[in-house]
């Protein structure tokens, strides 16, 4: 099937599922230490996992999640239950069962994978009705053993996946993503990663993230091979870079500061041929670090949202002169920046990041109101049309066409290449008795980016320990506050509502 793109002429366009038949049969594609498969194994694994998968009866279109770690199962499911006719959930292995439990209900899921450890902390409740438990090592059965089926015959706009992505306020929300979308994004990286099918791929970022599955979709594109890695420390992946002759890694800016504080042998950091940053801004200090830490790799920053996946990147040529630059727009991706009234800005004159094309995903799931907020009309001067990503990002334009980040209208945190919620923070922490409000805000961190600050309105200092042993219970790692402060009073706008630009601007953030 062609897609006639109006800045990129015809492009080849296939359910994503098919994008192991792009590889050579005999050369690898995935390995690392649940074993090495070829192209041709990969696929016929595929084909008996989607069989298995299609084997419950689900209606079409029904959503089925999995909450694993990385390995072949991991690595499939995103192209399994497509081929089967289903609608692919991945959970990050990261999160606790309250927020399981959320993107289970939220989704409508009908069956969920799981470890068996993760799967024996579901309680009542946690699981719609009617939503099957599978454990993980099932499926890895059904890999080696069950009957397979055919590529799917999927049309491009076919809802492939759901992405739980957190918002500023409110609980994670899932962001549809159609064949076409992954299909394109995977082409779009390939391509301008130059990715061949002698490039092995460390995907150390998580596959519920949009970045994360795409280091799986872009290097299949290519013909190359992924290894998946869950890593405890830096040091770790610097092991894993050696062990499997790395060429490609992508990560997020908190990785990149502990890459550096290695100590690198040089044999070792010239295997690398490209780092991807996204998930966070790098900075010049950094820039340099890693050039001079992988002599060898191009460094290619880039930008995006899950809501239209990738917006734009900087040429590797172009990084030394134009370090803070988010560059420009992928292949695919129209980026307007525009006036409030839609009209396209002047250079250097700030406006709105609006993404156009066929990267822009379908909207919230199940969330028509969300989704009228993010996804509206394109801007006049599109040469797409159709539905456009309107970012809430304020971005500016130079004389050459470069894009520099300006500020977030929201008030998402990221820390260590994660966007946190703040409400669920704040959620978890006024369950607590003796505290009447809370307010998460992030604050600068040297190495994660920024990190968690809870403020707590409260008669004393003693809830905090109550406070931070919930937290502990509720909410994963990523999201525990780096410092508890208890206040007497909070600030309050005209509305009588929380001051948060007043909190944000006394407490650093």
């Amino acid at each position: 099937m062609k897609l006639s793109d109006p800045l990129f002429g015809d492009v080849e366009l296939r359910p994503i599922d098919h994008v192991l038949l792009r590889g050579d049969p005999a050369r690898p594609a995935l390995d690392g230490r649940a074993g090495r498969y070829d192209f041709s194994e990969l696929e016929q694994a595929l084909a008996r996992l989607a069989g298995w998968l299609a084997g419950f009866g689900l209606e079409r279109g029904a959503r089925v999640a999995s909450w694993i770690a990385k390995g072949p199962v991991a690595a499939l499911m995103p192209l399994a239950a497509p081929r089967a006719g289903l609608v692919h959930v991945p959970i990050n292995p990261l999160l606790k069962h309250a927020q399981v439990a959320h993107i289970l209900a939220d989704s409508g899921a009908a069956l969920l994978i799981g470890t068996a450890a993760r799967l024996d902390t579901l309680g009542e409740g946690d699981t719609p009705s009617g939503c099957r438990l599978h454990r993980e090592g099932d499926a890895v059965a059904a890999m080696s053993e069950g009957a397979g089926i055919d590529p799917s015959d999927a049309a491009p706009g076919d809802l492939a996946a759901i992405l739980y992505t957190s918002g500023s306020t409110g609980r994670p929300k899932g962001v549809m993503l159609s064949h076409a979308n992954l299909w394109l994004g995977a082409v779009a990286v390939a391509d301008y990663l130059r990715l061949s099918p002698e490039d092995r791929t460390l995907c150390v970022l998580p596959f519920s993230f949009d970045y994360g599955q795409n280091q799986l979709f872009s290097t299949w594109m290519a013909g190359g091979c992924a290894i998946p890695l869950d890593y405890l420390t830096p040091r770790d992946v610097m092991k894993a870079v050696d062990r499997h002759d790395i060429t490609t890694l992508a990560g997020v800016p908190p990785l990149w500061v502990q890459l550096t504080e290695l100590d690198w042998p040089v044999e070792v950091a010239v295997k690398l041929k490209r780092l991807t940053n996204s998930g966070g801004a790098l900075t010049r200090p950094l820039v340099a670090k890693l050039r001079a830490r992988f002599m060898r790799a191009d460094l290619y920053p880039m930008y995006g949202l899950t809501e239209a996946f990738r917006s734009t990147w900087l040429p590797p040529v172009l990084v030394e002169s134009h370090p803070d630059s988010m560059g420009s727009a992928i292949p695919f991706a129209e980026i307007l920046i525009v006036r409030p009234d839609g009209s396209l800005t002047d250079d250097e004159e700030p406006g709105e990041l609006v993404h156009c094309g066929p990267l822009v995903a379908q909207g919230y799931w199940r969330d028509a109101g969300r989704t009228a907020e993010r996804f509206r009309p394109a801007p006049p001067a599109s040469r797409y049309g159709g539905m456009a990503v309107w970012s809430g990002d304020t971005v500016r334009r130079d004389k050459d066409g470069l894009l520099f980040f300006v500020g977030r209208d929201d008030a998402m945190i990221k820390s260590a290449g994660n966007r946190i919620s703040p409400t669920e923070i704040e959620e978890a922490a006024a369950a607590v008795e003796g505290v009447a409000e809370a307010v998460a805000l992030g604050v600068k961190d040297e190495r994660l980016g920024q990190a968690v600050l809870l403020l707590l309105r409260a008669g004393d200092e003693a809830v905090k320990p109550q406070v931070e042993e919930r937290l502990k219970a509720e909410l994963p790692n990523f999201m525990q506050p780096r410092e508890i402060m208890v206040l007497r009073e909070f600030p309050r706008n005209p509305n009588g509502k929380i001051d948060r630009v007043a909190l944000a601007r006394d407490y650093g953030a």
